[in-house]
């Protein structure tokens, strides 16, 4: 009998069942908080930085979610990033109808900056509040969503925290790729260890929402400390435990959400910028390829063949269904508790197939100097 197709699905077993265990592992830690009883006070208030650049579909409802906020004293500062649409009348509008809304003079972009640092930058300078909030103009915040970041970060002893907003995704090209954001997150990040241990390394986060204390942006290097990285989310995180500072992760999806890109086209491009500088390396890149392939396509294509009639063995098949269980009960685990599309569960290794395409050609671009995003090239 030829062991080797039980020996391949037996790894093909493991490669699914980590991220299973881990993701079990993780939602325990990946907790909801509730907001606070008491209000804070000015001196906890939370200055919002938004960098736009071409946002005149989400000005007025971002700002508006903005300055619904209760339970914290909040201020927005809002940053034109040299925008060729209606941005820039709009944020002076919003303006002037409103005090809590404060525009950060536009600078030119300076040589070897990313145009999302650089805004970044000049909002945390210009600000003097205790907190900072760094989030996209595509985020909706619900009025309790700032509150119960500050309370979360002031329990838990953190100099920053972050959450991942919960995606909304109306296209079938959002819907395979989107909700992989959790998948990797929850899959591959070990939690507990993370809060136990401050190396660098183990930082994560979102940079749709980046709560820090101003004082640690300031002693990490503020966004200079990466200036031409397309990802702060996972930048800022590890800048700041770099510094000494400590970093944690909450779910706050109920409270935050976000429609990162519309349609597939959009998804790509803007997965493909910062996936292979999430990675960091061709090692770790080759790592998840294997992981993804072998855990999560290899034991359909296994399954499939002894279906046509390949001598698979009956010992091998079964364990390739029940590495293809593992994958599908991960996914089934994140759509209910994050509302993710249904559609992606029942194609999750097609959405495994598009994400280690979308990294391999996100390492291409980065390794020939072509990332880009909003018509500028990464550190132009």
């Amino acid at each position: 009998m030829n062991a080797l197709p039980m020996v391949f699905a037996c790894v093909s077993l493991g490669c699914a069942a980590l991220p299973f265990l881990m993701t079990l592992a993780n939602l325990r830690l990946f907790r909801r908080e509730s907001a606070p009883k008491q209000p804070y006070g000015e001196q906890d208030r939370v200055d919002l930085c938004v960098p736009m650049r071409d946002e005149q579909r989400n000005i007025n409802e971002c700002l508006r979610s903005v300055l619904a906020s209760r339970g914290v004293s909040v201020r927005a500062l809002v940053y034109d990033d040299h925008s060729t649409d209606n941005t820039p009348q709009m944020l002076r509008a919003m303006i002037a109808s409103d005090a809590r809304v404060c525009g950060v003079p536009t600078v030119a972009l300076p040589p070897n900056w990313n145009g999302k640092q650089w805004g970044c930058q000049c909002m945390g300078c210009a600000s003097d509040a205790k907190w900072l909030l760094f989030t996209d103009a595509d985020v909706r915040l619900q009025p309790d969503a700032i509150a119960t970041a500050v309370k979360f970060a002031n329990r838990s002893g953190s100099d920053l925290v972050s959450t991942v907003p919960r995606q909304i995704c109306a296209t079938l090209g959002e819907a395979l790729v989107v909700p992989l954001i959790h998948f990797m997150l929850l899959g591959y990040l070990p939690m507990g260890f993370m809060r136990r241990d401050g190396r660098a390394s183990l930082g994560a986060g979102c940079g749709q929402f980046l709560l820090i204390r101003r004082e640690i942006w300031l002693k990490s290097g503020g966004h200079a400390a990466f200036a031409s990285s397309m990802h702060d989310g996972i930048m800022l995180p590890r800048s700041v435990r770099r510094s000494g500072g400590r970093t944690d992760l909450f779910d706050c999806g109920t409270l935050v959400t976000c429609r990162m890109y519309r349609g597939m086209a959009q998804t790509w491009r803007g997965f493909t910028k910062n996936a292979y500088e999430g990675l960091g390396s061709v090692t770790v890149l080759l790592f998840f390829t294997m992981m993804h392939l072998l855990g999560h396509v290899a034991p359909w294509c296994m399954v499939a063949a002894a279906m046509v009639g390949v001598p698979v063995g009956d010992g091998a098949t079964m364990v390739a269904i029940v590495a293809i269980v593992c994958g599908l009960f991960t996914r089934v685990l994140l759509a209910r508790r994050f509302g993710q599309p249904w559609i992606a569960v029942a194609l999750h290794p097609l959405c495994m197939l598009l994400l280690t395409m979308i990294q391999w050609r996100s390492a291409w671009l980065a390794r020939t100097g072509r990332r880009a995003w909003r018509g500028r090239l990464a550190g132009a």
